[in-house]
């Protein structure tokens, strides 16, 4: 945090500040960020920040990215789909994608003109990417989709969907291809429900469906059958994104639960002054500073040499399992005020635990790294 991304830090920050908090409970209520919103981001800066300028983003690196992640999570919302839209998504089209995708979508996704989606899971496929279903056939100038995708973050107000399918059956891995369906110009791409999640309830998280939907050939991201290697060549990036949501809430959790033992009294004094709450304050804190500084090691290496996968995998399913475990000790902390909605807290809690779910489940990412032992 030091320079130029300090400053947009401190931009970011400010401006998080103040829409998150005049804006949070109704994001919440009605499941989904205004489009309003994103447009405003992308006038401060806020998207694509590490897209490159001749493609309309801010010309910077995965530090400008990760600063914006980092004070969008200080605020303790989780209903931006910014992560997925700028961190994942305009990746894929910045190393895939030709000079006509680049110079088609990336200027608007900067802008907030459209928001984007990636859909890969899919009702009896999760993390086993390979087990998807929805098909692609190739016919003339086109590719034809039929199947459907559950989970997909942005689902209901994306505009681009980059969208996993198989156009090869007989090809296993190799059979997957990614292609770019634009919401308003596919007839046949049809959405479903907004889901309602145990957390992140102001996140946009949608069933798509695929009915027949006609997509030009032109859309097809990276060349047919590469879809596989595309999506687990950007992993490591995306796990990447999870720490730094995982290292934020922490210390937020922390934080706030500093605060409050302070303020709030027991059996005649602040609760600070009990040995528990301070011992359970001490290892929370010290968690969530050990994983700072594993998380900066990580971003230090995906900055330099690369992220490799097995350590993509011990920052993602680390970091999130002690997610859950600080911020569970800290709701403890706040008593039955924990178990509130309204205190931050206690979404702290709820959000947190899809966090070892998603982006492949933690259980794999131990698999991934003992395979590199």
């Amino acid at each position: 945090m030091t320079g130029d991304v300090a400053d947009l830090y401190r931009v970011a920050r400010d401006f998080f500040a103040a829409e998150a908090s005049a804006n949070g409970e109704k994001w919440r209520e009605q499941r989904f960020v205004d489009r309003e919103f994103w447009q405003r981001a992308g006038r401060l800066g806020l998207l694509c920040a590490s897209i490159p300028e001749e493609y309309g983003g801010g010309g910077g690196t995965f530090l400008h990215e990760a600063a914006i992640q980092e004070a969008y999570q200080a605020q303790g919302d989780r209903s931006w789909g910014n992560s997925v839209h700028s961190g994942i998504v305009a990746h894929y089209i910045l190393a895939f994608g030709t000079e006509e995708q680049k110079h088609r979508w990336l200027p608007r996704m900067a802008t907030g003109e459209l928001v984007a989606a990636i859909a890969m899971t899919e009702p009896s496929a999760g993390t086993d990417l390979k087990a998807i279903r929805t098909r692609a056939v190739h016919d003339g100038d086109s590719y034809v989709i039929h199947g459907s995708k559950t989970f997909i973050t942005n689902g209901s107000t994306a505009d681009l969907v980059l969208t996993a399918c198989v156009t090869q059956p007989d090809r296993g891995a190799k059979g997957i291809s990614l292609i770019m369906v634009e919401a308003a110009a596919t007839d046949g791409f049809v959405r479903g429900r907004v889901l309602r999640k145990v957390g992140q309830h102001g996140a946009d998280t949608s069933e798509l469906f695929y009915e027949n939907a006609r997509v030009p050939a032109t859309n097809l991201l990276g060349a047919e059958g590469s879809g596989f290697t595309i999506m687990m060549s950007q992993l490591p990036q995306e796990r990447l994104i999870i720490g730094i949501t995982a290292v934020a809430a922490m210390e937020l959790a922390v934080r706030l639960t500093t605060d409050y033992v302070k303020e709030r009294t027991a059996f005649g004094s602040p609760l600070i002054t009990l040995q528990n709450t301070r011992f359970q304050l001490a290892e929370a804190a010290t968690s969530a500073r050990v994983g700072r500084i594993f998380l900066d090691d990580c971003i230090r290496r995906h900055m330099t040499e690369g992220l490799d996968t097995p350590t993509a995998a011990m920052c993602k399913w680390w970091l999130t399992d002690t997610q859950n475990k600080v911020v569970d000790q800290c709701l403890q902390l706040f008593g039955g005020y924990g178990y509130m909605e309204e205190y931050p807290i206690a979404r702290l809690w709820a959000d947190a635990r899809a966090q070892r779910i998603y982006g492949g489940t933690n259980e794999i990412q131990k698999e991934l790294v003992a395979r590199s032992l």
